[in-house]
């Protein structure tokens, strides 16, 4: 079964405008989208099977990429209420 990646403008479709806004315009939230794109892909070549990792290494990079996506809901937010 193929599993999909997690893009934020399909995960947060509301924050698609701010999403392009910050990217554009916020080096900090333009680097953890950064990061959050690497992990995405890296979790799901794992789960596709592409990559190999242990269980643990992929719940790591699961844990990293949530942790990362959480920061960049928060930055949203924020710009949402500005």
């Amino acid at each position: 079964m193929q599993v999909d990646h997690h893009p934020l403008a399909v995960d947060f479709p509301e924050f698609k405008e701010q999403i392009h806004l910050l990217k554009s315009n916020d080096a900090h939230f333009s680097k953890l989208f950064e990061e959050y794109g690497v992990a995405d892909k890296a979790v799901n070549r794992a789960e596709n099977g592409v990559e190999h990792l242990s269980d643990a290494a992929l719940e790591e990079l699961k844990k990293v990429r949530i942790h990362l996506k959480d920061q960049l809901f928060q930055l949203l937010q924020a710009s949402a209420k500005a």
